[in-house]
């Protein structure tokens, strides 16, 4: 394939939509699949997604879908799916696909039943996919509206990495390629878990130097992580790592920040999660991380902790003051 014009997007939440509108932008035909035929319906109505991303128009070559076959035909695919759902969608989509595709994972989790990366669901569920990942600091508004983002297209065939970085690229949306496909999605994926720490820490007022510090620690915990699994270390440094993690821990504009803001507030997380439409991805990816750490012996106290705190296993007083009381140590 020398060129993606058709791409089909597979989720309608507020990130899928986004991702819709840069798609447009550089020239793309866009479908975009909705779970419910009622949100697809609506966008194609009044060209906005009011449920996910409301007070954003769409461009009106933005078609809305609920039929799977619809978006079979592109060129290339994003899965825009929360990461527990990857796997079932992907399961049926796959009969539709009948030729090698360019696949794009732009969900950032694991999969909580089987410790699998989302990279290893796609090649398990699509065996025709050619695997990417598509990570890195993205708030969907600010993606939406056309403001200067950079983020990174990591795939195992770096030609394919840049075919989609030319297929999705503009300037103000700016896709970096990667063949580190696993330092793609790690970084994602934990800093949603440290990114709720950070907001414990805001919620219980203890100030910026901790929640510098939280971050820097944070930081040495996702890159010991990535590394034991196998990641390139310049990926760490770079826009699916380290940028990820400073923008998702310094908003409350990240849905992973502002759950962990409400928990140190005092809420509880059911209450917390009924309230919202969408998925808090680090909620379910905290108990995944810890349990690969532990397999491979990697120390990660700050995810323990948030893992221990979505469990109900400690309070967050608790899981602070556990913390703080850890031995001194050379950095």
């Amino acid at each position: 394939m020398s060129t993606i014009t058709k791409i089909g997007i597979i989720g309608a939440g507020a990130w899928g939509t986004a991702l819709a509108t840069v798609a447009t932008r550089s020239g793309c035909e866009v479908s975009l699949w909705a779970r419910d035929s009622s949100v697809a319906a609506d966008i194609n109505m009044h060209h906005e997604n009011r449920l996910y991303l409301p007070g954003i128009g769409l461009d009106k070559a933005i078609v809305a879908t609920s039929a799977l076959c619809d978006v079979a035909n592109a060129d290339a695919l994003l899965f825009v799916t929360p990461a527990q759902g990857l796997r079932a969608v992907a399961t049926k989509l796959s009969p539709l696909i009948t030729k090698p595709m360019p696949i794009a994972i732009c969900a950032k989790g694991l999969e909580r039943d089987t410790n699998n990366l989302l990279s290893d669901v796609l090649k398990q569920t699509m065996p025709k996919s050619l695997v990417c990942i598509l990570s890195g600091p993205s708030f969907a508004a600010d993606v939406a509206n056309g403001l200067p983002t950079a983020v990174t297209l990591a795939c195992e065939d770096i030609n394919t990495a840049n075919l989609m970085a030319q297929a999705l690229g503009s300037p103000s949306f700016r896709p970096y390629a990667s063949e580190d496909v696993i330092g793609a999605q790690i970084g994602g994926a934990v800093k949603n878990v440290l990114a709720i720490a950070c907001g414990i820490v805001e919620g219980k007022c203890l100030g910026q130097s901790a929640r510098s510090a939280l971050t820097c620690r944070g930081f040495a915990e996702l890159s010991r992580f990535a590394l034991g699994h196998g990641a390139m270390f310049e990926t760490l440094g770079g826009l699916s790592g380290l940028g990820d993690l400073i923008l998702t821990c310094s908003s409350q504009m990240s849905r992973n920040m502002s759950l962990g803001y409400a928990l140190g507030q005092g809420q509880s997380l059911v209450e917390i999660l009924k309230a919202r439409k969408s998925v808090t991805e680090g909620v379910h990816t905290a108990s995944v991380v810890c349990e690969m750490a532990a397999a491979k012996n990697i120390e990660m106290p700050i995810c323990e902790a948030v893992r221990d705190i979505c469990d109900g296993a400690v309070s967050v007083d608790k899981a602070i003051e556990n913390l703080l009381a850890r031995p001194f140590r050379n950095e």
